[in-house]
């Protein structure tokens, strides 16, 4: 039996990873250790929490000793989530953002190195590369983030590249392309503007809209952090995407066009600061072990929206509260821009 710690379970990708573990392998031992911030949500794990191969335990990476007692246990892969991730937010209050990303994730691969943990992934995301304009960063790019949230990725990528050069730790690390998919936070944009269509408010859209996204499934995703965790090099880092770019203004009229919503639900606001104009990795590498995308962009976002639509139970309580209040105070600085 292979027992995972993951890290920031109760999130979004980190429930969709829990959930491809438990339906993928019958053998697995899962330890989830989530903060539960407000983005970690333990409904959704509700349908396994009952599972005897998956425990749930609350609690910060940053914190030394329940890090130390858990992966006593004889943990053989560490896969950390963790993190705080929402662009938006960092540039509003950063320092949280460095907590968890910079110094949760040095305190995690001290614990792990101290215990002899087998393996290590830290999942990290393209935005470490910055923008480029054409073409797709690879591995061996270099890294030039431009908020907070992605500095402070950026620190935790470098951290855990150094235990493998400086220690020996087998640690391997990832990057993904932007994801969409269930139990998505509606803070993203995906999320934000299908449950803002189907509510009939406004879907606030940055600047001119063309700012573009290489959009990856999240189940697809999942799979190629397995496949990392089953056949990665030992050091070595994976871009994850589809190559694939798509200009925002596309994406927001795709999600109207699919609910049959008026394109004037579209409202313009200014863009925000640090915003990158374009992403997009290049994942040879990853693709070369085995992987590549198995959902196209049409099927999945089509997918997507019918889940949000038929769980309105799981994400109204998150729209109310603390959320608008957020979003009232967020957008509300924000210039409303006038259509051309």
């Amino acid at each position: 039996m292979t027992t995972y710690l993951v890290t920031g379970g109760a999130g979004f990708i980190g429930s969709n990873y829990i959930h491809f573990l438990l339906e993928s392998d019958p053998g697995v031992r899962i330890i989830n250790l989530d903060k539960l911030t407000y983005c970690g949500n333990l409904e959704n794990l509700r349908d396994i929490e009952k599972d005897p191969r998956y425990r749930f335990v609350r609690g910060d990476i940053a914190d030394r000793k329940l890090v130390e007692e858990i992966l006593a246990e004889r943990v053989d892969v560490v896969v950390n989530f963790a993190a705080e991730t929402h662009v938006d937010r960092a540039v509003l209050g950063p320092e949280e953002f460095i907590r968890t990303d910079v110094l949760g994730t040095f305190n995690l691969l001290e614990a792990a190195r101290e215990k002899g943990v087998g393996r290590y992934i830290q999942i990290s995301t393209d935005e470490v590369y910055g923008s480029i304009a054409e073409g797709a960063f690879t591995e061996d790019s270099p890294l030039n983030p431009s908020s907070p949230y992605s500095s402070g990725k950026a620190g935790g990528d470098l951290i855990a590249r150094s235990y493998f050069v400086t220690y020996g730790m087998d640690v391997c690390i990832t990057r993904c392309s932007n994801n969409f998919g269930p139990y998505q936070y509606p803070e993203k944009v995906i999320p934000l503007f299908v449950t803002n269509a189907l509510e009939d408010r406004p879907l606030p859209l940055y600047g001119d809209g063309l700012n573009e996204r290489d959009w990856l499934y999240v189940r697809d995703h999942c799979e190629a952090i397995q496949l990392v965790v089953e056949k990665g090099q030992e050091g070595q880092i994976y871009n994850i995407g589809t190559g694939e770019t798509l200009p925002n203004i596309r994406l927001t009229e795709t999600i109207l066009d699919i609910l049959a919503k008026p394109k004037s639900l579209i409202q313009r606001v200014e863009d925000r600061p640090g915003h990158d104009r374009r992403y997009c990795v290049d994942s040879s590498r990853i693709r070369r072990l085995g992987w590549k995308p198995r959902h196209d962009f049409d099927s999945a976002i089509r997918e997507t929206i019918e889940w949000y639509a038929e769980h309105l139970s799981w994400w109204k309580p998150l729209k109310s509260g603390e959320y608008l209040s957020y979003y009232r105070e967020q957008y509300g600085r924000r210039k409303i821009l006038e259509e051309s």
